[in-house]
């Protein structure tokens, strides 16, 4: 992607984990290009790029005020990583501009500790994913085989910044602190066991878990067979008996088959224009 800021979709979002949306939604920001190439990607046109409105820095500060005025209850960055720089001036503008809601980082959680360092004081929640933790998973999905240390390490920069989580007595929402999602694979059960056991061992209850079986096998991964299904029943309990067995508290976990096509948004750039 370019220095120039590309995004997909600016909108209330009622899919995020309970204490993102709330009742009113989550102020979803969706930008353009990933700096993963995730083969099963859920966010397939916008994460390559191929779906994306530039829009000025000036524009994204008045973009987060709007979603601010429409009721959402934070304004969350979906994919923002390669935007690190403008973001984080986008956010002091914004801030002093009025700016009052929480701000969500929501991301696939590679990430350098130096460009997070640039966001520190301006994000109230961590989203990040922590998506595996073989090498051999990583280098096969998402050709990047130091996922999981880059991961790590950038999940103890974020936690440094956000501290454990703080929740709004009267509507259950989230104000700060961070929750790790972890996707599900099929045919993946013993990596999600050692994830969990190590993000239970290093962090403990004090942050959320979303430990998601909403994986949805799209058309670009139907040359891939162990990818191309969904996760079955079995499988996910297996992996929330393990949580349980561990002492787990904080987490979240879906019920039913959550996968399916509606938790991924049409990008027809609204709420981008002025």
């Amino acid at each position: 992607m370019p220095a120039k800021i590309y995004a997909a979709r600016a909108a209330l979002h009622m899919w995020e984990e309970p204490c993102i949306s709330g009742t009113s939604g989550s102020g979803t920001v969706f930008f353009s290009g990933c700096n993963l190439r995730c083969v099963f990607c859920q966010n397939h046109d916008i994460a390559i790029g191929d779906v994306g409105m530039e829009i000025s820095s000036e524009r994204l500060v008045e973009i987060y005020l709007e979603l601010q005025e429409k009721g959402a209850a934070n304004v969350n960055l979906v994919t923002p990583t390669h935007y690190i720089p403008q973001i984080a001036d986008s956010l002091v503008k914004a801030k002093s501009a009025g700016l009052s809601i929480p701000i969500v980082y929501n991301t696939g959680g590679y990430e350098k500790v130096e460009s997070l360092k640039m966001l520190e004081g301006l994000i109230d929640i961590y989203l990040p994913d922590c998506k595996y933790f073989s090498s051999d998973l990583a280098s096969a999905y998402s050709h990047a085989p130091d996922y999981f240390s880059i991961n790590q390490a950038a999940l103890q920069e974020m936690y440094r910044q956000v501290g454990p989580a703080r929740f709004n007595g009267e509507n259950g929402m989230m104000e700060h602190g961070m929750i790790i999602r972890h996707l599900c694979l099929p045919g993946q059960v013993k990596d999600s066991k050692k994830i969990i056991h190590h993000l239970y061992d290093t962090f403990g209850d004090n942050v959320y878990l979303s430990i998601m079986n909403q994986y949805t096998p799209l058309s670009h991964v139907a040359h891939i067979p162990e990818l191309n299904r969904k996760l079955t029943e079995e499988e996910y309990e297996r992996i929330i008996s393990y949580c349980i067995r561990l002492g787990v508290e904080n987490a979240f976990i879906q019920e039913g088959d959550a996968a399916q096509e509606s938790f991924i948004p049409s990008f027809t750039y609204e709420g981008l224009k002025p």
